[in-house]
């Protein structure tokens, strides 16, 4: 009795959660990681930054090649951030996708909503190789 009630437990949460997420679009298994992160300037205020988040998260629905999107704030309490405060991610199938989406208009565009604001900016990427 005690494992047939587990057992339901388990499948009433586990169907409660599913389909929670907004889907994805498909990714390779090698995908390339586009790590974006910024310094705002002192004056940026909250408002400027929620509408610049905004631009950037609006940024999947006009650029086929990006594959996902994650965004977040630092939380670190190494106080390694060196003022970093942004962190975003893209995610592109391969390096031809991503060297599309640096000159698509739309991309340009959003560099022109933010450029003004940042005090730094620093961007890496790559593809996972661990094994």
């Amino acid at each position: 009795m005690k494992y047939l009630l587990v057992s339901l437990l388990t499948v009433l949460t586990l169907t409660t959660y599913a389909g929670t997420e907004p889907p994805r679009k498909p990714m390779k298994a090698k995908a390339l990681q586009h790590i974006v992160l910024f310094k705002f300037k002192p004056e940026t205020t909250p408002e400027k930054v929620a509408e610049i988040v905004a631009a950037f998260e609006a940024l999947p629905s006009k650029i086929k090649e990006i594959k996902g999107f994650q965004w977040g704030t630092n939380n670190s309490p190494e106080k390694l951030d060196k003022g970093l405060t942004h962190a975003f991610i893209l995610t592109f199938d391969n390096e031809k996708d991503r060297d599309t989406y640096l000159p698509h208009p739309a991309h340009k565009a959003f560099g022109s909503v933010v450029g003004p604001w940042l005090a730094d900016v620093t961007v890496v990427d790559f593809t996972n190789q661990a094994k």
